[in-house]
């Protein structure tokens, strides 16, 4: 899968995961991968983004206020999960074969969500050695959140719907509208972004790539 992404595909997705580390949040969700696009001021995205008023300024106002409503990206549903796996199976794409290389190339464990923190100590002996909670810089490898997962394959199968041989950006973006319901969707959304127009902008920046 992902020899077929260009040079600035790799980089949003690498940027993303910069993006998470920078906010000291985990795992990496749509939003980090939307913002790591419209950051790319000379980017196809951030220019189809541009007449909206949706730039980098106004994702990261969104995450910050999204973050502080405590609003996580809910689950993929498991059927629209199922309906995906075996339309790419039709056509001869293995997810676990997708999955295994984006692993690959991210590192060990990049789709597993991060573990659950452990239970907070009661008692008189946890109450005077708990204090407030102390934010640590994250570290190492950050993980994709499902959805993000789902994005980045969901871009495999849009470039395989435009007959395309390469995953660029703007097929990343495509994805994030496709999937619709993690926070870049949302972030979109209160941009009152056109879904339907910016696909065809998408979609036509594309085709003038891959004449």
């Amino acid at each position: 899968m992902f020899e077929r992404f260009t040079r600035a595909a790799r980089d949003a997705v690498v940027a993303a995961q910069q993006e998470a580390r920078d906010m000291n949040t985990t795992p990496i969700g749509t939003q980090h991968v939307l913002l790591a696009m419209v950051s790319d001021e000379d980017g196809a995205v951030a220019a189809a983004l541009r007449p909206y008023g949706v730039d980098e300024v106004f994702v990261r106002d969104q995450i910050l206020e999204l973050s502080g409503r405590s609003l996580p990206e809910p689950e993929p549903e498991p059927d629209r999960d199922a309906e995906d796996a075996a339309a790419l199976k039709a056509i001869g794409i293995d997810l676990d074969a997708v999955r295994r290389a984006i692993e690959e190339n991210f590192g060990p464990g990049a789709l597993r969500l991060p573990p659950t923190a452990p239970p907070k100590r009661r008692g008189l002996l946890g109450r005077f050695q708990s204090g407030p909670p102390v934010a640590k810089a994250i570290r190492g490898h950050i993980p994709f959140s499902p959805r993000s997962k789902k994005v980045l394959e969901l871009s495999l199968r849009e470039a395989l719907r435009l007959k395309h041989t390469f995953i660029a950006p703007e097929h990343l973006a495509l994805g994030i509208l496709r999937e619709g319901r993690g926070q870049a969707a949302q972030i979109l959304a209160a941009g009152k972004v056109d879904f339907v127009r910016l696909r065809a902008d998408l979609t036509r920046a594309l085709d003038d790539r891959a004449a």
